[in-house]
C-alpha cells in the first residue's frame, strides 16, 4: 500500500499530481547503493527532484521506488510524498501506470526523473503552463550530440507526432537533434487511458511512456513540445562520469547566485556547497572553501583558503584563516580563526575571540575578547571574558567515564603548558603558572602554580657515543 505525507493545505497547483520516477537500478553507477540516492551538493539526486517538486506545491508528490527501495524511503522518511514500489522494473510507461492509482484522480500530472537532479521549478511550471488548451505537452531540448537521446519526430507543419527511442531510430531519425528530456504534462483521465494501449513491441521490451505521444496524435488529441531555452538543467545521470559533470554545473550555479547576493568568490570552480548556505554582502570566500550543512555566514564574514565549515553560524566581520576546520560551531562577530584551527560541535566564541593555529575547542562558550592563540586544546568549559589561555594548555576533562567542566573566570592568564583537570575553577583574574597540573580550584586574583624544584647536577655528563672501531 503507499504511504503518504499530507502536502500544505493551500497549493498552488491542487489539481495537479507529481509523479517521480526513481526505480531505476542504476547499473552504470556500478554501486550498492541507489542512484538516486547518490550525493549532488551533499545531498541526494532525489532529494533536489522532491524540493523542486515540492516548490510548484502541487496536491500531491508520487515518487516510484524499486531497486533498493527500502534504502531510498529510509534516506527521504521525511519526505511529504506518496511511496509506491514497481516491483518489477518493465519501462517508464509501466511506472507512471503503477502510480497512477496514488494520483486519486489528478485532472493534471506532471512526470520527473529521480536521476535529473538540477531542473528547475520555472521551466516545470513553463510545462504545465504549456498544457492550457492542450491534452499532453512533452519537454524537448536541442543537443549538438543527441546521442542516447530518443528523438522528437515532427510532421511536416512542426507539430510533434512521436519519439523514437534511439535504438529503435532510423539513420535518418538518429540525425535529429530535437532529443526527448522524458518530461511530460498530461491530463489525467487520458494519459491513464494511453497507458493501457501501450505495448512493449520495441528493442527493449518494456512500456515506453513515449509511447503516449503518438497514441495522442493518433486520437486527435491536441499535443505540444516545449523546446527547453536550458538544456543544461534537462541532463541526467547515468553512471559516476555525468554525475562528477552536474556536480560541477551544480556548483557553479551556487557561485554565481552567491556572487549575485554581494559575495566575492576568489575562484567559483573551487568553492564546493554541500547543503544550504546564507550569506551577507561582502562576504570574501577564498579558493578551495567546502560549506556543509545548515552554514551562514554575515556580513563582511572572510574565509580563508581550503577551510571546511559544516553546520556553522559565523557573525559579522569574523576572519576564518586557511586550513581551519569548523563544525557545529557559532563564531562571533569579530572573531579571529586559525589558521590550522579546528571547532568542535558545541564550540560557542563571543565577539573578538581569537583562536589561533593548532587549537582546538569542543562544547566551550569562550567570552568576549578571550584568547587562545596556539597549540592548545579547550573542550566542556566555560571560559570568561578576556582571558588568555597560553600555549599547550589543555582542559582534561575526560575521567574514562564521564566528561567533566573546567570554568574559567573573566580576565584570567592561563599559563603556557598548564593542565587543568576539571572538574575544576579558575577564578576572576587569576594567574596560573606555566606548566602547572591544576586539579584544584584555584582562588581569584592570585597566582597559583605547581612546579617541582628546580636542581643542577655539576656532577652529570651527557652520555656519549663510543668512538667508531679503526
Amino acid at each position: 500500500m503507499p504511504s503518504m505525507q499530507p502536502m500544505q493545505d493551500h497549493q498552488v497547483n491542487p489539481d495537479t499530481t507529481v509523479i517521480i520516477l526513481a526505480a531505476g537500478q542504476g547499473t552504470r553507477m556500478r554501486s550498492r547503493q541507489p542512484k538516486v540516492l547518490h550525493p549532488l551538493g551533499g545531498r541526494p539526486l532525489l532529494a533536489h527532484v522532491i524540493d523542486t517538486a515540492r516548490a510548484l506545491e502541487p496536491a500531491r508528490i508520487v515518487v516510484v521506488h524499486g531497486h533498493g527501495g527500502e534504502a531510498v524511503r529510509a534516506a527521504l522518511a521525511d519526505a511529504p510524498v506518496t511511496w509506491v514500489e514497481q516491483g518489477e522494473q518493465l519501462g517508464t510507461g509501466h511506472a507512471v501506470a503503477q502510480a497512477l492509482p496514488a494520483a486519486q484522480g489528478a485532472e493534471r500530472i506532471l512526470v520527473l526523473y529521480g536521476d535529473v537532479p538540477l531542473v528547475g521549478a520555472d521551466a516545470l511550471r513553463a510545462l504545465l503552463t504549456a498544457l492550457d488548451g492542450h491534452d499532453l505537452a512533452v519537454q524537448s531540448m536541442r543537443l549538438s550530440d543527441p546521442s542516447g537521446y530518443g528523438r522528437i519526430l515532427r510532421d511536416d507543419t512542426g507539430r510533434p507526432v512521436g519519439i523514437v527511442e534511439q535504438k529503435d531510430a532510423s539513420a535518418a531519425q538518429r540525425a535529429i537533434d530535437e532529443v526527448n528530456t522524458g518530461f511530460l504534462a498530461a491530463r489525467g483521465e487520458r494519459l491513464a487511458a494511453w497507458l493501457q494501449r501501450v505495448d512493449r513491441d520495441n528493442a527493449q521490451g518494456e512500456y515506453y511512456l513515449t509511447d503516449c505521444l503518438a497514441l495522442a496524435v493518433a486520437d486527435g488529441a491536441a499535443v505540444t513540445a516545449v523546446v527547453a531555452d536550458d538544456p543544461e538543467q534537462f541532463m541526467g545521470v547515468n553512471d559516476r562520469v555525468q554525475l562528477a559533470r552536474l556536480e560541477r554545473v551544480h556548483q557553479r550555479r551556487l557561485a554565481e547566485a552567491l556572487m549575485r547576493s554581494g559575495v566575492t568568490v576568489m575562484d567559483p570552480a573551487r568553492l564546493d556547497i554541500r547543503g544550504r548556505v546564507q550569506a551577507g554582502r561582502d562576504v570574501i570566500l577564498d579558493v578551495n572553501v567546502v560549506l556543509e550543512g545548515e552554514v551562514t555566514l554575515e556580513e563582511g564574514v572572510r574565509v580563508g583558503p581550503h577551510c571546511c565549515l559544516r553546520d556553522c553560524h559565523v557573525e559579522a566581520d569574523a576572519v576564518i584563516q586557511a586550513h581551519s576546520h569548523l563544525e557545529g560551531a557559532r563564531v562571533g562577530p569579530g572573531a579571529c580563526i586559525g589558521p590550522f584551527a579546528r571547532l568542535r560541535p558545541g564550540a560557542h566564541l563571543a565577539a573578538g575571540v581569537h583562536v589561533g593555529n593548532f587549537v582546538e575547542v569542543k562544547k566551550s562558550r569562550v567570552g568576549e575578547g578571550s584568547k587562545i592563540n596556539h597549540l592548545s586544546y579547550v573542550g566542556d568549559a566555560r571560559v570568561g571574558r578576556g582571558v588568555n589561555i597560553g600555549a599547550g594548555t589543555i582542559t582534561c576533562n575526560y575521567d574514562g567515564a564521564a566528561k567533566h567542566l573546567t570554568v574559567i573566570g573573566d580576565g584570567a592568564f592561563i599559563g603556557s603548558n598548564t593542565a587543568l583537570v576539571a572538574p575544576v575553577t579558575v577564578g576572576e583574574d587569576a594567574t596560573i603558572g606555566a606548566g602547572s597540573v591544576i586539579h584544584r580550584d584555584a582562588p581569584a586574583g592570585r597566582l597559583t602554580l605547581t612546579r617541582a624544584e628546580q636542581h643542577t647536577r655539576e656532577d652529570w655528563q651527557r652520555p656519549k657515543k663510543p668512538d667508531p672501531a679503526p
